[in-house]
């Protein structure tokens, strides 16, 4: 009886302790499908295949082709795609071998389990709106301090791992330091934070670094490489610029804490908003960071146009983590954006008042000047005498003193010698 029983076990719960993980379609189906198989059944119209698209459901391997489907879902046995990549023979066998790609045992193992599974199909996941997830609950609630905390203990239960006892005060003094302020703290922060026994002592510490103005110098170094910050031009005549001003905007709007919206409409259309400050002008510098040419024998045309493209890229990659510039030539291959799209989103830019070639001394037109306050009273100054002046010398008074002058200039200049010319 008892063996019976173990054998009644094992049968009943055979299925359960050999059921397979559930396959995700984003994470491990669609990388399988773009590597191995979009050369030829991806969205190039010019190189598909069979009439076969796996880079999307609709049309795509869902379709029923009257006496088969590509993809059956929840019949892996009936699905012609299983068929095709598990064919005995080479000739008949996805990839084909002229390609230079095989699939790999678990790789056709992975699509057999996803189309069992029901082949749910997801588009990817950064065209998914994020929703906030439910918090897990955790073998040990006590050692979370917050949500994210939760997040992290779950993953550790999930691998059957301890949290790491706390680091000491000297660890964590410095790991924060260097995280939020790129510098090490001093032996006498080491210290004083090592003798506060108050229990916010950290966060006390975390204030004071987010107060600090290298918090801003920071966060902005990254932001640089975004805007790709440089202090010259970067072509052949690598003449100097300065945009430090906008550089500087950068800092201060990390260290002032500025909304995230403000932060982009002032850096992308800062000129645009109903009478700018000089601040929210200086902002949009961010699209004034791309190299500018002043090559002898290059054509101004394309290079403006090249000035315009950057700023789509640029733009498109940090605003929306997006490859648009694949789309400058062609349909993008795997993102849903049009050439045409690329275009439509080039002629947001296309209407600066710039020079296709300039940039030979200093900053390119058009620029903006940023005196000192010192400066700015002067120059006032020196506006306030010159506008004077023009009111005295108007241009027929000039007329009249020239006409007065030449004649008696030309009186007193010595006869041209002759010598030598007969």
């Amino acid at each position: 009886m008892r063996i019976r029983a173990v054998l009644a076990f094992l049968v009943f719960a055979g299925p359960l302790l050999a059921a397979a993980p559930t396959v995700d379609f984003d994470r491990d189906v669609r990388p399988i499908f773009s590597d191995k198989c979009y050369t030829c059944h991806g969205p190039d119209p010019s190189r598909r295949m069979a009439g076969l698209r796996l880079d999307q459901r609709e049309g795509g391997a869902f379709t029923n082709r009257g006496d088969h489907a590509d993809v059956v879902p929840g019949d892996d046995a009936h699905s012609r795609l299983v068929e095709k990549i598990t064919a005995a023979k080479p000739a008949l066998r996805m990839p084909p071998p002229y390609s230079k790609l095989a699939l790999t045992a678990a790789q056709i193992e992975t699509i057999k389990t996803w189309i069992a599974q029901g082949a749910k199909w997801d588009p990817h996941w950064s065209y998914v709106a994020p929703k906030r997830p439910e918090t897990p609950k955790v073998s040990d609630a006590k050692w979370v301090r917050n949500p994210i905390d939760a997040f992290v203990m779950a993953k550790l239960d999930a691998e059957g791992l301890k949290p790491s006892p706390e680091a000491d005060k000297t660890i964590l003094i410095r790991r924060v330091s260097l995280d939020l302020t790129g510098i090490a703290p001093t032996p006498a922060e080491v210290d004083a934070f090592a003798a506060d026994k108050r229990p916010d002592a950290y966060e006390r510490l975390v204030d004071r670094l987010l107060a600090s103005p290298r918090y801003g110098e920071r966060m902005t170094m990254q932001w640089l490489d975004l805007a790709r910050y440089a202090d010259t031009h970067g072509y052949h005549i690598d003449s100097e610029r300065q945009m430090w001003h906008w550089r500087d905007w950068v800092i201060n709007a990390f260290n002032s804490n500025m909304p995230f919206d403000e932060f982009t409409i002032e850096q992308l259309a800062g000129d645009l908003l109903p009478h700018p400050t000089t601040s929210q002008l200086v902002a949009t510098g961010f699209n004034r960071n791309h190299m500018i040419n002043f090559e002898g024998g290059a054509i101004p045309e394309e290079y403006q146009n090249e000035y315009v493209v950057d700023r789509v890229e640029a733009t498109s990659t940090t605003w929306l983590g997006v490859t648009l510039g694949c789309a400058r030539c062609h349909d993008h291959k795997y993102d849903p954006i049009k050439q045409k799209e690329f275009y439509e989103f080039y002629a947001f830019f296309d209407n600066i008042s710039e020079l296709g070639l300039d940039g030979q001394r200093g900053n390119a037109k058009p620029f903006l000047a940023l005196p000192s306050a010192e400066q700015k009273t002067e120059l006032d100054s020196l506006d306030g005498k010159i506008d004077g002046l023009n009111k005295i010398l108007v241009p027929k008074t000039l007329d009249e003193l020239r006409r007065a002058w030449e004649p008696k200039r030309l009186a007193t200049l010595p006869e041209p010698t002759r010598a030598g010319l007969l």
